[in-house]
């Protein structure tokens, strides 16, 4: 279970997160949306620890995370699964390094046990015959899932994302979108994610929270968002479709 309460966050004494409260359904993909500007990578740095919160509380099932000490924080994170926007990898390390990277940070396995869970994650996440080669040798499709496999490679209680089919193309956005939703029914894990693409939340989301200038607007399932009379909602999800039909026009050649 994870739960924010009454959360502010302020950078050089201007708001940018508003008393957040919202709790995020368990093993679950929890969508968080909302133009560019309105808090939600900020929130999803705050909840896993990234940027300390100027008040209010973030727990994780009991413990109220913000509190603890920076070696207890480390306890739980080995419960967390991140992927930044663009997939963070590093380039001078394989895909098979880079999916081992939190075996070696996080675990006393053997090298064998390592290389055997890089495999189950990597073939988990369908890339095979990759191990060796870099980041700049792979599509970003592929990055992105390298990016996942790492993500997942301490079985996970909780998943994060931050814009993650953010400059795909929309065949490879689709598969994404389902690997993730697939990941978080198989491996039951709670799953949230930023993301201002309303055919992800419509495709996979679960429980959705629209966040306008640093405030929690609305919440609710994807079935709801069609029906709300929230202006602000609607504008952003009807702006959203219509900058991405604009887009699919430009790219096959209408005018």
């Amino acid at each position: 279970m994870i739960e924010v309460q009454n959360l502010y966050k302020s950078f050089y004494n201007t708001d940018v997160l508003n008393d957040i409260s919202v709790y995020f359904e368990e093993k679950k993909t929890n969508m968080i949306i909302g133009q560019s500007g309105s808090g939600k990578t900020v929130l999803l740095k705050c909840i896993i620890g990234l940027l300390d919160i100027n008040s209010g509380k973030i727990f994780y099932d009991d413990v109220v995370f913000n509190k603890l000490s920076f070696k207890k924080k480390k306890e739980i994170r080995k419960n967390i699964g991140m992927v930044f926007q663009g997939g963070a990898l590093f380039d001078s390390e394989t895909v098979e390094q880079n999916v081992k990277f939190p075996l070696d940070m996080f675990t006393i396995m053997t090298e064998q046990q390592k290389l055997n869970r890089v495999n189950e994650c990597l073939e988990r996440v369908n890339i095979v015959n990759a191990n060796s080669l870099y980041p700049a040798e792979i599509s970003g499709g592929m990055q992105k899932r390298v990016a996942i496999a790492r993500a997942i490679a301490l079985y996970p209680k909780y998943l994060f994302f931050d814009e993650p089919i953010s400059g795909l193309d929309p065949k490879t956005a689709i598969r994404i979108d389902r690997l993730i939703g697939e990941l978080t029914r198989d491996i039951e894990t709670t799953t949230i994610i930023n993301t201002h693409d309303m055919n992800s939340v419509m495709e996979i989301g679960d429980k959705v929270i629209f966040l306008y200038e640093g405030k929690k607007w609305w919440e609710g399932s994807r079935e709801e968002i069609l029906h709300s009379d929230n202006p602000e909602l609607n504008e952003f999800v009807f702006a959203t479709n219509l900058a991405k039909t604009v887009r699919n026009l430009r790219k096959s050649g209408h005018s």
